[in-house]
């Protein structure tokens, strides 16, 4: 579960702004709301944000040691403000200190500057010079743009080049009586929002954002746009929750860069022992597993087998549950060798690894099989994985609703050269057995999903300059919430394939067809999960928004760079959403700048599972044949098919009495190839993609 970050506002400094209703009454007994910050605090709290108060002393490093994010309203002396707080209104110069010694470790700050800001006697113009930042000593008037014809009561401008949305799901903010600031030309830093063309002075910053050594820093020039009596106007309060959000992402983003701790096995004897002896296997082994013993002796192997066992007996005892499992592996194992090392089968000890029973947060499990491993080594090697169990409480619970007795996630605590590839997934199919066995699970390696996608989201967006809302922001910055994401998002995806009006289902019933039609359904479960994520964002799910942000960028970014260009179906579900997105205005690319519109992006992801599902449901009345063709006219209709392809010709030119064999052989390696935008991505991030082999975190 994640932990909320924590927010601190000072009531200590002689504040014009009382959290506490009670206090805000005292100062403003004619009109509480006009003292009071009760309203914002109720805001973020209900995001999910911990809000406490600073009363009383002085800032130091122990006061802000437990501090996400500091909010210092706007101070006054009694000469101009009625405040609360028994301190001065001047920070310390040991406070100064403190609080950037806090920024620059990874904490964030907020200051609710004020118009004629040096006449109330605070130092807030003092501390926001150690980050570049200047408070400047001005009235910003704007009679063409202004809220309730009032000329100082000023609408700002967002501006479309920065790092991060403030402007997220933003249409207008007001500030009343705002001052304006200045970016000093060394930080780093970037103004977000400013006064109009026909303000005085215009075009003035009217709202800085800076990063400093781990940290963030925010100064607007107003701070009655968050009162009681301002912040629902407008979209003052989205404003507010946006900025809390981009905040507060400094303390996970500098959480991120510290070291995982490592794994015990890459200090454990017992499983290098395994290690090693399983990679004498590798180089012996034919593709089908078998051993050519004109090749090496069979006494030699021999004796690898019993280092192998060996190892495996050393291991054992962490595992013990998994008694009947190591029973039957060895005797898999001598089989093996007796039968001379041909064809290996590991049927009987495939039957008795049974994660799935013990479906157990942090509990680890042993594998050892000739297998091979999903999209990395193709042959059926001899390898061995120890595996994490990833079952924390909320999603047991999840998995009640969510019916799948066969979903294992999983991270990774070691493995052999066959998974320091792209495989992410362990399944029972991959093992060497003499026939098919009851596959009662399939497991998901988490970690490394959720690590893929935020390598390679965190590289599209330096790539592409696209502005991400805080929540999208947090998601590829922090891998704990990625991997609690990715894990609802599979359990969700993977009970799709077997509900739902099914005339198709190319990974069910395994019959070879167009590739395009495995893209469809993992499209349209992908697109369910999304709209179901509507639904449990309703009922307060906590992941349901994070889901949304995951489906649409590692679809988006990652899946139509990823493998190859060989009937790569995974890669066309996303350049689909992209082509539709981009078709409804929902996506833009413009100026080599990637941006949402994330109201129409919502509706046009539904509106694209509606037109999916309504493919699947004609589909019932439509022999195959016609099935693929309807399904081809459909995903051409989005993404242009290649100028040399057989189906592209028009249906009048395929073999209409051919075999549906012979109408597959037709397909195009490439049928839908990419568009200029992904051939830019692909050339420009094919070295991230390629660094994500082997990622585990």
């Amino acid at each position: 579960m994640q932990n909320s970050s924590r927010i601190l506002i000072d009531q200590a400094h002689n504040q014009a702004w009382a959290v506490n209703p009670e206090l805000a009454k005292a100062m403003n007994p004619a009109n509480p709301s006009d003292a009071s910050y009760a309203k914002m605090a109720q805001l973020a709290q209900s995001a999910e944000f911990d809000v406490s108060l600073f009363e009383s002393g002085e800032f130091s490093p122990q006061v802000l040691s437990h501090t996400d994010v500091l909010v210092i309203p706007h101070c006054s002396s009694a000469e101009w403000e009625r405040t609360i707080g028994a301190g001065s209104e001047k920070l310390s110069q040991a406070e100064l200190s403190a609080i950037e010694d806090f920024v620059r470790s990874g904490g964030s700050l907020l200051i609710l500057a004020e118009t004629e800001q040096p006449k109330y006697g605070n130092n807030l113009a003092e501390l926001a010079m150690r980050f570049g930042i200047s408070i400047q000593n001005a009235t910003v008037q704007d009679p063409e743009n202004c809220y309730s014809e009032v000329p100082t009561w000023v609408l700002g401008q967002f501006s479309k080049n920065t790092i991060s949305d403030f402007g997220f799901r933003v249409e207008s903010v007001c500030l009343y009586r705002a001052g304006t600031l200045a970016l000093e030309p060394m930080a780093a830093g970037e103004v977000f929002m400013r006064s109009s063309e026909s303000a005085l002075p215009a075009n003035a910053p009217l709202g800085v954002a800076v990063s400093f050594g781990l940290g963030r820093v925010v100064v607007l020039a107003d701070s009655d746009l968050f009162g009681d009596d301002s912040i629902e106007d407008c979209d003052n309060a989205q404003l507010w929750l946006n900025l809390a959000g981009w905040l507060s992402n400094a303390k996970v983003a500098a959480n991120a860069l510290a070291d995982s701790p490592a794994n015990w096995a890459s200090g454990d004897p017992a499983w290098q022992n395994l290690a090693i002896t399983v990679e004498k296997f590798r180089p012996v082994q034919q593709k089908d597993g078998s051993i050519d013993l004109s090749l090496i002796s069979k006494a030699e192997v021999d004796q690898r087998l019993e280092e192998l066992m060996a190892a495996i007996k050393a291991l054992a005892p962490r595992f013990p549950h998994q008694s009947d499992y190591f029973v039957a592996l060895e005797r898999d194992l001598r089989a093996w060798a007796d039968s001379g090392y041909s064809v290996p089968d590991f049927f009987q000890s495939l039957e008795h690894f049974r994660p799935d029973l013990r479906r157990q947060h942090q509990i680890e499990h042993l594998a050892v099989f000739a297998m091979y491993t999903q999209n990395g080594n193709p042959n059926r090697n001899l390898e061995a994985v120890i595996t994490r169990t990833f079952w924390p409480d909320w999603l047991a619970e999840k998995e009640v609703k969510y019916n799948n007795p066969a979903f294992i996630p999983i991270e990774f605590v070691a493995f052999t050269k066959g998974y320091d590839t792209n495989s992410a997934v362990f399944f029972p199919e991959t093992v060497a057995v003499r026939e098919v066995s009851t596959y009662f699970w399939g497991g998901i390696f988490c970690d490394r999903e959720a690590a893929r996608f935020r390598r390679v989201c965190q590289s599209a967006k330096q790539l592409l300059h696209l502005p991400l809302p805080a929540d999208a922001e947090r998601l590829i910055s922090d891998q704990l919430l990625a991997q609690e994401t990715f894990v609802l998002w599979d359990l969700i995806h993977d009970r799709t394939h077997s509900r739902g009006d099914l005339p198709f289902d190319p990974f069910m019933i395994k019959q070879r067809m167009p590739f395009w039609m495995y893209a469809l359904e993992e499209l349209r479960c992908d697109l369910s999960t999304f709209r179901e994520s509507l639904v449990l964002q309703e009922q307060g799910d906590r992941l349901a928004k994070y889901m949304q942000y995951a489906i649409l960028f590692d679809r988006l970014f990652r899946f139509p760079i990823t493998g190859d260009r060989v009937r790569n179906y995974d890669g066309l579900g996303g350049q689909i959403i992209f082509a539709h997105l981009h078709k409804t205005g929902a996506l833009h690319w413009t100026d080599n700048r990637l941006t949402f519109d994330w109201d129409r992006v919502t509706q046009e992801i539904v509106n694209l599972c509606e037109q999916v599902e309504n493919l699947y449901h004609e589909g019932i009345n439509r022999s195959r044949m016609n099935q693929w063709i309807a399904a081809y006219e459909f995903v051409s209709g989005l993404v242009p098919p290649h100028p040399g392809s057989n189906w592209a010709k028009g249906f009048d030119a395929l073999p209409a009495d051919a075999e549906l064999k012979s109408l597959v052989n037709l397909v195009l390696d490439d049928e839908f190839p990419l568009n200029v935008f992904y051939e830019t991505l692909n050339r420009k991030l094919s070295d991230v993609i390629a660094s994500t082999r082997g990622i585990t975190a």
